[in-house]
């Protein structure tokens, strides 16, 4: 287009391009950046965010026999406590079905 003094119409139709304004696009580009922003894929959205790493969940490590016997011990203990709520629960239930 410098050269031949083409417009960007004329360009488009020559080079089979069908948007006119991404020739305009680049002929302002060019001339304020110079050649190599042309050759820039810049094709998509842009991105909003970057991916960053996420670092993986580390489960707290059970090296010894001691650390395991004690983690059955606290689940245990839990299962207990469960129980003994929901015993005290269905208990409530039932006297308030009978005082109905």
């Amino acid at each position: 287009m410098h050269n031949t003094g083409a417009s960007a119409h004329q360009a488009a139709a020559h080079f089979n391009i069908p948007s006119i304004p991404s020739i305009t696009k680049w002929k302002q580009s060019y001339y304020e950046q110079g050649k190599e922003t042309l050759y820039i894929d810049r094709r998509g959205r842009p991105r909003k965010m970057d991916k960053s790493k996420s670092k993986p969940n580390k489960k707290k490590s059970i090296n010894t026999n001691e650390d395991l016997l004690e983690e059955v011990k606290r689940l245990r203990m839990e299962n207990e406590y469960l129980k003994k709520l929901n015993a005290l629960i269905q208990k409530r239930e039932k006297s308030e079905q009978l005082t109905k």
